[in-house]
């Protein structure tokens, strides 16, 4: 495994920036990684993790950065419950460790660097030091995952009998006696323009 600043030097190439998402990020992943016991991420234990993330912020890329775990590798999954937390599932033993940023974290970091007045760079400094148990909450979890959600599932791809469109993943929905896609059952997150 690498450092955490080489991590954090990855992150920030990836994301584009430095901030305390990513600091933040870095350190959470770092955590869960070692609360499985995986070492090698991107090697010899890459097939071994499923990670789902719980927000879309800068913390996301780097969870991503360190742990391999990709979108479209069907590694990494993402749940919008607007939440500074993750998810790790070591698939080979079925372990599972979710990690959460402490909201009293912020509150913590302007206690330790009350000189800084910026807060992102206050932060970044503080969630640099802190204790795992003063920055986050670690929880062993149960997850249930069907075969279509592990990476390098190979299912039946469907038709959508609106829309001519095919799904994949056993995403379909039997509406009416006929099998739709998620849009044209009514689950859309568009509209045509036309």
């Amino acid at each position: 495994m690498k450092s955490f600043d080489e991590y954090l030097r990855d992150a920030e190439q990836a994301h584009g920036h430095i901030c305390a998402g990513q600091v933040l990020g870095v350190r959470l992943a770092m955590l869960g990684l070692e609360q499985l016991g995986i070492e090698d991420p991107h090697g010899k234990d890459r097939k071994r993790l499923v990670t789902f993330v719980e927000i879309d912020r800068c913390a996301t890329d780097a969870v991503a950065v360190v742990t391999g775990c990709r979108l479209g590798k069907r590694a990494l999954k993402f749940r919008d419950w607007g939440k500074m937390a993750a998810t790790f599932i070591d698939v080979s033993s079925g372990r599972a460790v979710r990690i959460a940023a402490k909201e009293s974290s912020k509150a913590l970091a302007r206690q330790l660097h009350p000189e800084i007045e910026n807060k992102n760079q206050q932060q970044m400094i503080a969630y640099r030091e802190m204790p795992d148990d003063d920055l986050f909450t670690t929880q062993w979890v149960k997850v249930e995952l069907p075969p279509e959600e592990f990476p390098g599932y190979k299912g039946d791809r469907i038709t959508c009998e609106q829309c001519g469109e095919g799904i994949n993943f056993r995403r379909e929905v039997l509406q009416e006696g006929k099998t739709l896609c998620r849009a044209c059952a009514g689950e859309s997150y568009y509209q045509s323009a036309t």
